[in-house]
C-alpha cells in the first residue's frame, strides 16, 4: 500500500518544486519590474515636483546663486540612501548641475536613449555603465541605476534630470514586492500537499479494499461455478449416462436374440450409436467438471480436453515439461486456462491443428495453447463480452490476482496463440 501513495507523495513534491521554483522567478521577474517603475515614479516626483519648480534661466548660465538654490533643494529633499548622485544636463551635453561640484560645466555628449528621452518626455531606468568618463565619480559608489526624464526650464528649455539610485535599495523594493506573494503562495503549495498525501492514503486504501472485495466476489462465483458445474456433471453422470448405458445393454442383448436380420442390424445399429451418445457425454463431462488432478494428474486432464478434438478429426500435441512440480492453485489455473482456450479453439477458431505445451521460462511457469485456425479478428473479444461471453476477462482478473498475466496474439487468417505466464512459487 505505502508503494504507490510513496510515488504519489514523491511526485507531488517534485511537481510542488518545479512549479515553485517558476513562481518564484516570475514573482520575482514582476517584482523587479515593479521595483523599476517604482524608481521612475521616484524620479519622476524628485524631477518634475521638487527640483524642476526650483530652476530658474539663471542655472543655464552657471550662476552660483542659482546652483546654490538648487543644490539646496536636492542636498535636502532628493539625496539619501536611494539616491547618491543627481545631475542635470542642457540638450548639447553640458551638465548644467550635480552634486558633484567637479562636474558642473563638463560637456559629455548625450548618447541615443537620453536624446530619445527628450524628444519623447519619457522615463527610463538602466544600470549605470560607470566606465565612462561623466561618471567618474560614481565608480565607487557600488552598483547603481541611472534613471533620467526631462524637466524643463522657466523659459521652456528641455533639460535631462538623471539620478543615480542605489541597486541595494531598487532590489529592496523588488522584494518587498514579491517575497510576501511567494511565501503565501509555496506556503499554499505546501499546505495543499499535505492534504492530498493523506487523500490519497485513504483513496489508495479504499481501492485496495475494492478490490479486495472484487477479488474474493470473483473466487465466489469461480467456486459456485464449478460447484454448479459439479452438480450438473454428477446429475448427467448418475443419470443419462447410467440411462444409455443399459439402454446400450439392452439393445445389444436384444440384437443377439432377434431371428430377423433387418430387425438384428438395427438394434445393433441402435447399440451403436447409443455407446457413441454416452462417448459424447463422458467428453462434457469432462469439459464440464474436470478430474481430479492430484489424483490423475495435470498431463491426463489436458489429454482428456484435447480428446474431443481429436474425435473432430484435429491433430492435437501435448507438451508438459517433465519435474515442473506444481502447487494445486497453479495446477488447477492452468487446467481453467487450457479448457477456456481449447473451447473456444473448438467453437471459433475452425482449426486443423492445435498445441499445447506447458513449461518453465525465465522464472515463470508458462502455458502457450495454439492453433492455426482462422484467428480473432479486431475488436472480437470486445463485441463477445458484450455478449456475455466473459470467459477470457475472468481467467485475466484470476492470473492478475495470481501475480501473473494473460495475453492472447492472434493474426485474422494466421491461427492464435493463447499464453498464460504466473510467477513460479
Amino acid at each position: 500500500m505505502r508503494h504507490p501513495v510513496v510515488q504519489f507523495a514523491l511526485a507531488g513534491l517534485a511537481v510542488l518544486a518545479v512549479f515553485g521554483a517558476v513562481a518564484v522567478l516570475a514573482l520575482r521577474s514582476l517584482g523587479h519590474e515593479e521595483a523599476l517603475r517604482d524608481a521612475r515614479q521616484f524620479a519622476s516626483l524628485a524631477g518634475q515636483g521638487i527640483l524642476e519648480p526650483a530652476i530658474d534661466v539663471d542655472l543655464l548660465e552657471g550662476n552660483p546663486a542659482s546652483i546654490a538654490t538648487v543644490d539646496r533643494v536636492v542636498q535636502e529633499r532628493v539625496l539619501g540612501d536611494r539616491v547618491v548622485r543627481v545631475k542635470l544636463w542642457d540638450r548639447s551635453g553640458r551638465i548644467v548641475y550635480s552634486d558633484e561640484p567637479r562636474l558642473l560645466g563638463s560637456t559629455f555628449p548625450l548618447d541615443a536613449e537620453k536624446l530619445d528621452v527628450l524628444r519623447t518626455g519619457s522615463t527610463k531606468a538602466e544600470l549605470s555603465d560607470v566606465s565612462g568618463p561623466e561618471n567618474r565619480f560614481e565608480r565607487g559608489l557600488g552598483d547603481l541605476y541611472e534613471v533620467y526624464l526631462p524637466v524643463r526650464a522657466p523659459d521652456g528649455t528641455p533639460l535631462l534630470f538623471e539620478t543615480y539610485q542605489r541597486r541595494s535599495a531598487v532590489a529592496a523594493t523588488g522584494r518587498r514586492i514579491w517575497v510576501p506573494f511567494a511565501a503565501l503562495l509555496l506556503a499554499s503549495l505546501v499546505l495543499l500537499w499535505l492534504v492530498q498525501v493523506p487523500l490519497a492514503w485513504r483513496l489508495d486504501r479504499k481501492l485496495r479494499r475494492t478490490q479486495e472485495e472484487r477479488e474474493a466476489l470473483l473466487l465466489r462465483a469461480v467456486e459456485a461455478s464449478a460447484d454448479e458445474r459439479r452438480r450438473i456433471a454428477a446429475a448427467l453422470h448418475d443419470g443419462v449416462v447410467q440411462d444409455l448405458a443399459g439402454i446400450s445393454y439392452s439393445l445389444s442383448a436384444a440384437a443377439q436374440t432377434e431371428a430377423s436380420p433387418g430387425a438384428r442390424e438395427a438394434l445393433q445399429e441402435g447399440a451403436a450409436g447409443t455407446r457413441d451418445s454416452m462417448r459424447q457425454l463422458r467428453a462434457l463431462l469432462v469439459e464440464i467438471h474436470p478430474p481430479n488432478l492430484r489424483a490423475s494428474g495435470l498431463e491426463a486432464g489436458l489429454a482428456d480436453l484435447l480428446a474431443p478434438l481429436q474425435a473432430r478429426g484435429l491433430e492435437t500435441e501435448l507438451t508438459i515439461e517433465p519435474d515442473l512440480d506444481l502447487n494445486d492453485d497453479d495446477e488447477r489455473l492452468v487446467y481453467r486456462a487450457a479448457a477456456e482456450a481449447l473451447r473456444n479453439v473448438q467453437r471459433h477458431a475452425r482449426a486443423a491443428a492445435v498445441a499445447v505445451a506447458v513449461r518453465s521460462e525465465d522464472g515463470h511457469l508458462l502455458l502457450e495453447v495454439s492453433d492455426d485456425g482462422a484467428g480473432i479478428p479486431q475488436g472480437e473479444r470486445e463485441r463477445r463480452r458484450g455478449e456475455g461471453h466473459v470467459g477470457l476477462s475472468l481467467l485475466d482478473e484470476l492470473a492478475t490476482s495470481a501475480g501473473g498475466d494473460l495475453d492472447v496474439r492472434s493474426t485474422p487468417g494466421a491461427g492464435t496463440i493463447f499464453a498464460l505466464r504466473l510467477p513460479r512459487r
